[in-house]
């Protein structure tokens, strides 16, 4: 599924299945960031309460621990995003589409 790191390959190696309409954007850094967010808080918050050390340490502990977590869970996230969009078909949004707007009923 994967052709880099984070990076879709084209197709399946194993059916050809065409991989360009399931684009996940943004969705997954977004969803890492948020729950980093929730994860590292706590600790973050504990130890300034407990400590109470100076800024350039929380910046030299906790910068390693976000960029390592953030990268162990992108390609897990993009990959669930990739597969709830292939399972529901799920594509971008175009002015053309009939199903995109319905007309409003007059009652």
């Amino acid at each position: 599924m994967f052709k880099t790191y984070l990076g879709l390959a084209p197709s399946c190696t194993a059916c050809g299945a065409d991989f360009s309409k399931a684009d996940a954007g943004d969705g997954p850094a977004f969803f890492v960031m948020f729950l980093l967010g929730i994860l590292i808080m706590p600790p973050v918050l504990l130890v300034q309460a407990v400590f109470n050390p100076p800024v350039w340490v929380h910046a030299i502990l906790w910068t390693p621990v976000i960029v390592i977590l953030a990268v162990l869970l992108l390609r897990p996230f993009k990959s669930l995003m990739f597969a709830l969009q292939w399972k529901n078909s799920a594509e971008q949004a175009t002015w053309n589409d009939s199903s995109a707007a319905e007309e409003p009923r007059d009652e």
